[in-house]
């Protein structure tokens, strides 16, 4: 386990990425999108299930700008008033540019393969989601992401796999924006669509609160499927 420095392409500073390595390399490389909360136990968790399966894992601290080195929890009402805090301060825009440079530098990284995807939860799946639509990684994995239906106008520049979960009971992301996202990408040759019953928003986060053990092992799955086969 280590960190690395990454340029912000703006000039504004350098940020920190958390890395994890596999046992094995050359790897492919997932960079992972953190959730409301910073780059905190959960994220780092899920780094170190990223290696497991033989990849590279960079999770960059994307509130950097805000305030660098958050690290909360989902588990009480002062910890998610200051999440949705710092979602309402992030300027998303920025936060793309700022992946894209993390994924320039992942290509580059000692033991990497040169190939790199993302996958990213909550707000990070919406971000996963905007860099299928704007940038050059190789694939993207979104876990209920928030208001993905904002972003249908770009579904024809993507041209790499992009894995999206939906949560069927998501309380951040009502019914009819979910229905819409189903729609609109039904049929995509490059995107995948999936919605799991009775599972809430965050169901795959490592001991939170709606984890769903049934769900996030078949998200998961299908997700370590789309890793393989983009990063080989």
């Amino acid at each position: 386990m280590a960190g690395i420095q990454i340029k912000a392409t703006d000039g504004s500073g350098e940020f920190t990425a958390y890395v994890v390595e596999p046992k094995a390399k050359p790897a492919g490389v997932v960079v992972l999108i953190q959730e409301i909360f910073g780059v905190n136990q959960a994220m780092r968790d899920t780094a170190a299930w990223v290696a497991d399966l033989g990849f590279i894992a960079v999770a960059p601290d994307l509130f950097w700008r805000i305030e660098p080195g958050i690290d909360i929890t989902d588990k009480s009402d002062a910890e998610w008033k200051r999440a949705f805090e710092l979602f309402q301060a992030f300027d998303q825009v920025k936060g793309v540019e700022d992946l894209k440079a993390t994924v320039a530098a992942a290509r580059t990284l000692p033991g990497a393969n040169g190939k790199v995807a993302t996958m990213g939860y909550c707000l990070g799946g919406r971000l996963a989601f905007m860099m299928a639509e704007q940038s050059d990684a190789d694939a993207n994995i979104s876990y209920y992401g928030v208001g993905l239906d904002g972003l249908l106008d770009g579904l024809s520049k993507i041209r790499k796999p992009l894995v999206v979960h939906i949560a069927d009971k998501d309380e951040y992301f009502p019914p009819e924006g979910r229905a819409k996202v189903v729609a609109a990408t039904k049929g995509h040759p490059h995107i995948d669509s999936f919605v799991y019953p009775n599972a809430d928003h965050a169901f795959a986060r490592v001991n939170g609160i709606h984890w769903d053990g049934l769900s996030a092992t078949i998200a998961n799955g299908r997700s370590a499927e789309a890793l393989a086969a983009a990063l080989a």
